[in-house]
């Protein structure tokens, strides 16, 4: 009979993977498993940190050899400076080839519309979408978590998209063993999630691990800002602020980066990885619930625009 003791004991033993590894060997496999099913895949990468992460697993997938993707970033023109210096950088530092779908020029061309609230982020579907479809890409690695939002906990780590992009839930394929299936028609893609299983936490505990750098912007640091909806918002050309919004120079951070206009800073003095993860630990509520106005629009407002072709 087993033992409690010889219990721990296996446990505990030199040959075991903890946590992370856990994670990283999986993630390893995911990004190998593309390679070997799939044509034309592509890595979005906007320079937050999931994307910096989902890159640096993909780098140590493939080592000593050179990445066999290519990235894609979908830039709204309200992307921070910082996270922008910081994409640009790491594309070069790789020698990578990073392919950019423009709102801005979508907008030039009177194929989409300014919002009144100034946030583009809804209006990264079509740029992104027709991206895809231009360069055919059959597999489109995303650096979506389960446990960001409620949508995307339903979804698999190969998620099927229709030749219009669309996410269909009931389609959805079961992932038993680390089996997936990335069987589509022509026309459809795969969108591929290796860090489904991490957290938010996990994430900083790996980055912290690796040593890996991160744009600025998630550390403390003084920043011009003003409140809006309860969500202290970057000043800038966007739109922000209107009449009778403060702008005021606090310390903050971001937990999470996306547009300025629905991407909120939170109050914090941590200036370092230690402290990061330990507000982050005792935080209660999830990144993107309490910073992204964006997914505040409705109960449903992350599900709708990934029926749409969203990520």
């Amino acid at each position: 009979m087993t033992t409690v003791a010889s219990v721990s004991s296996e446990t505990d033993s030199p040959y075991s993977l903890s946590h992370l590894d856990a994670l990283e060997s999986e993630a390893v496999h995911i990004f190998r498993e593309v390679a070997g099913e799939f044509e034309r895949p592509v890595i979005l990468f906007s320079g937050g940190k999931d994307s910096i992460v989902m890159l640096h697993l993909a780098l140590k997938a493939f080592a000593p050899a050179a990445i066999p993707f290519s990235l894609l970033h979908v830039d709204t023109g309200h992307n921070f400076p910082e996270v922008i210096e910081y994409r640009d950088r790491t594309v070069d530092k790789h020698g990578l080839r990073l392919h950019v779908a423009s709102v801005q020029d979508y907008i030039d061309r009177g194929v989409l519309k300014e919002r009144p609230d100034g946030t583009r982020n809804p209006l990264q579907t079509v740029p992104l979408t027709e991206k895809i479809q231009d360069e055919k890409f059959d597999a489109v690695f995303g650096g979506g978590r389960r446990d960001e939002e409620k949508a995307r906990a339903k979804e698999r780590v190969f998620s099927l998209r229709d030749e219009f992009s669309q996410w269909d839930p009931r389609r959805q394929r079961p992932e038993l063993w680390q089996l997936y299936n990335g069987r589509h028609a022509p026309g459809e893609h795969v969108r591929v999630f290796p860090l489904s299983n991490w957290t938010e936490l996990d994430v900083w505990q790996y980055i912290a691990r690796e040593d890996i750098e991160l744009p600025q912007i998630y550390f403390a640091h003084q920043r011009e800002v003003f409140q809006r909806a309860g969500m202290w918002l970057t000043a800038g050309d966007w739109g922000g602020p209107k009449d009778g919004e403060n702008v005021e120079k606090r310390l903050i951070r971001y937990r999470t980066v996306g547009d300025m206009s629905c991407t909120g800073a939170v109050d914090s003095d941590a200036t370092t990885l230690d402290a990061v993860i330990a507000e982050i630990a005792a935080s209660r509520l999830t990144e993107r619930g309490a910073t992204r106005a964006d997914d505040k629009l409705s109960e449903a407002a992350m599900e709708d625009r990934k029926r749409e072709g969203y990520f």
